[in-house]
C-alpha cells in the first residue's frame, strides 16, 4: 500500500481542524460556527486535492496513450510490410511451381514411356522363360528315352561272354578291362561289395570333423599358454550425441601364425574341453588394466567384460576370479560383467550364488545374445543387472521375435527397474533413427565403430597373471587348494598379485 495518499489526508484534516481552531479561539466565533468553517476547509481542500490529481493522472496518461498510438502505427507499418513480402515471395513460389511443372511434365511423359518399355520386357521375358522350360523339359525327355536302352542292353550280352571266360581261367588282363565282370558271379561278390563300399565315404566326413576338433583344442590350448588371447574394444555410444560412454570387451585367439581366432570359432570347442574359464580368467584380468588406464583419462567410462556361466562353477578358476575382482571393488562401478541370456537360464544354485557373491562386491552386470522379449525386468534388477543388450532387428520387431510386450514399449519398462537398454548391431542410419522413436539411450554397431585390438602398452604385465593361473591350473599345491576351498584364507600368489594390481 503506498503511504503517499494516506500522509496528504492526514494534513488535509489536520488543516481543517486547524482553522477551525483558530476562528474558535481567535476570532471567537461559536463552536457550531468553528466546527462548519473546518468542515468547509476540508471539504475545500480535499476537492483541491482531487482535481490536481486527476489533472496529473491526465497528464501522465496522456503520454503513455501517445506512445501507445506511436507503437500501434509502427506495428501497423510493419505489419503493411511483412504483408507485402509475404505477397511477393507467395508470388515467386508460384512462379517456381509453374516452372517445375513445366520441366517434370516431359519427365513423366517418359517414365510413363519407360513403365510401358518395363512391362513389355516382362512379357518378353515371361515369353522366353516358358520357351526355355518347356525346351528344357523336351530335353530331358529326350535324353530318358535314350538313356532306357543303355541301361537295359548291356545284361543281355554281358552274361555269356563273362560265363566261358570264367570256365577256361582267363589271364588277368582280360578281367582288368571288362568291368561287367564282378557282377556274374553274384553269389561271390554280393555279400562284400555293397556293405563294404559306402563304409569309409560315410566314416570319412566324421574323421574329418573329429581331427579338425583335436588341432583346434591343441590351438586353444597353445595359445592359453603363450598368452595369445588378444584383446579387442567396440565402443558403445550415447543416442543421439554420439558420445562414447561404454566399451565391449571382445576376445580374439591368435595362433602360431599369426591368424586371428573370433569368440564365435572357439568359444564353442574351448566350453567343450573345459578351457572357458582360464579364458575369462585372462580376459577379466586384461579388462581390468585398460578400464585402469581409460579411468586415467575420463572418470565416466566404463567396460563391458563377457563372462560364460561355466565359470560361476569352476572350483578352481572363480576363488580367485572373485578374490582378484574383490582386491579391485574401488571400479566396480565401471566394470560391468556380461552374461548371454541362454546361460542365465539355465543357472543353478552354484551359479546363482556366485552372481550374489560378485553383486557383494558391487559389481555390476550386463545380458546379451538376447533372443526373445520374455523377460522379468524386476528379477533382473533385484539380481544386479543393470544393462541389457538387445539387437536393433529384434527392438524394432524386424525378425518377428516372440514376446510378451510390444518392442517400443520395452525400453520404457525396463528404466521403471533401473535397466538401461543398449541396442547392438547398429549398420545404418535409418536404424538409428528408428531406435530415437523408441527412447533408447545407447547404441553399438559397426555404424559407429568396429572393434579394434588394444594398444601393447596398455596390457603390460599380463605375462606374470598368465604364470599365475597356468601354475595354478596345472600344478595347485595341496594347501593352495584348501585355502581356496576355505572361506577365511586366500591364495598366497594370487593375493600378492591383487594388492600389486
Amino acid at each position: 500500500m503506498r503511504f503517499g495518499p494516506f500522509f496528504v489526508a492526514f494534513c488535509i484534516v489536520v488543516i481543517a481542524a486547524s482553522a477551525g481552531a483558530v476562528v474558535y479561539f481567535g476570532f471567537g466565533f461559536e463552536l457550531t460556527n468553528a466546527i462548519i468553517v473546518a468542515v468547509a476547509g476540508l471539504t475545500a481542500l480535499a476537492l483541491y486535492n482531487t482535481v490536481s490529481s486527476r489533472l496529473n493522472v491526465r497528464a501522465a496518461v496522456g503520454s503513455q496513450l501517445a506512445d501507445l498510438s506511436r507503437g500501434t502505427a509502427d506495428l501497423a507499418r510493419q505489419v503493411a510490410e511483412l504483408g507485402r513480402r509475404l505477397a511477393a515471395v507467395e508470388s515467386k513460389l508460384e512462379k517456381t511451381l509453374a516452372r517445375g511443372e513445366d520441366s517434370t511434365e516431359p519427365l513423366a511423359g517418359e517414365i510413363s514411356e519407360l513403365g510401358t518399355l518395363v512391362n513389355q520386357l516382362a512379357e518378353t521375358v515371361a515369353l522366353h522363360e516358358g520357351l526355355l522350360n518347356e525346351i528344357e523339359q523336351a530335353q530331358q525327355m529326350h535324353l530318358q528315352l535314350h538313356r532306357q536302352p543303355i541301361h537295359m542292353e548291356p545284361p543281355v550280352p554281358a552274361r555269356p561272354s563273362i560265363e566261358p571266360v570264367t570256365r577256361e581261367a582267363p589271364p588277368p588282363e582280360f578281367h582288368a578291362s571288362a568291368e561287367p565282370a564282378p557282377a556274374a558271379p553274384v553269389v561271390v561278390t554280393g555279400a562284400q561289395a555293397p556293405p563294404i563300399a559306402p563304409a569309409p565315404a560315410a566314416a570319412q566326413p566324421a574323421e574329418d570333423e573329429a581331427r579338425a576338433q583335436l588341432e583346434m583344442l591343441a590351438t586353444i590350448r597353445a595359445a592359453i599358454e603363450a598368452n595369445r588371447i588378444d584383446l579387442h574394444l567396440q565402443p558403445i555410444v550415447t543416442l543421439p550425441q554420439r558420445k562414447v560412454r561404454y566399451y565391449e570387451a571382445m576376445s580374439r585367439l591368435r595362433t602360431e601364425a599369426g591368424n586371428v581366432l573370433l569368440a564365435s570359432q572357439f568359444i564353442a570347442p574351448a566350453e567343450a574341453a573345459g578351457l572357458v574359464p582360464k579364458i575369462d580368467n585372462l580376459v577379466v584380468f586384461r579388462c581390468v588394466q585398460v578400464l585402469r588406464r581409460l579411468l586415467l583419462k575420463n572418470r565416466e567410462v566404463g567396460v563391458f567384460c563377457n563372462l560364460s556361466t561355466a565359470t560361476l562353477t569352476d572350483s578352481t578358476i572363480f576363488p580367485q576370479l572373485l578374490e582378484f575382482l574383490d582386491a579391485n571393488r574401488a571400479i566396480a562401478p565401471s566394470l560391468l560383467l556380461e552374461f548371454a541370456q541362454a546361460g542365465l537360464r539355465s543357472l543353478g544354485p552354484i551359479e546363482n550364488e556366485s552372481l550374489a557373491a560378485l553383486n557383494e562386491r558391487g559389481f555390476h552386470f550386463s545380458m546379451d545374445n538376447v533372443t526373445d522379449l520374455r523377460l522379468e525386468p524386476r528379477d533382473l534388477a533385484s539380481r544386479g543387472f543393470r544393462f541389457v543388450k538387445l539387437p536393433a532387428s529384434l527392438l524394432l520387431n524386424r525378425g518377428g521375435a516372440a514376446a510378451d510386450i510390444h518392442p517400443a514399449d520395452f525400453p520404457n519398462l525396463l528404466a521403471r527397474f533401473g535397466i538401461d537398454l543398449v541396442a547392438e548391431k547398429i549398420e545404418n542410419e535409418g536404424a538409428v533413427v528408428d531406435l530415437l522413436d523408441h527412447d533408447v539411450k545407447f547404441g553399438q554397431g559397426f555404424l559407429f565403430s568396429p572393434p579394434r585390438p588394444v594398444r601393447a602398452e596398455a596390457l603390460q604385465g599380463i605375462a606374470d597373471r598368465n604364470d599365475v593361473v597356468t601354475r595354478e591350473a596345472t600344478a595347485a599345491a595341496p594347501e593352495t587348494r584348501a585355502a581356496a576351498t576355505e572361506p577365511g584364507k586366500r591364495p598366497g600368489a594370487l593375493a600378492q598379485l591383487a594388492r600389486r594390481v
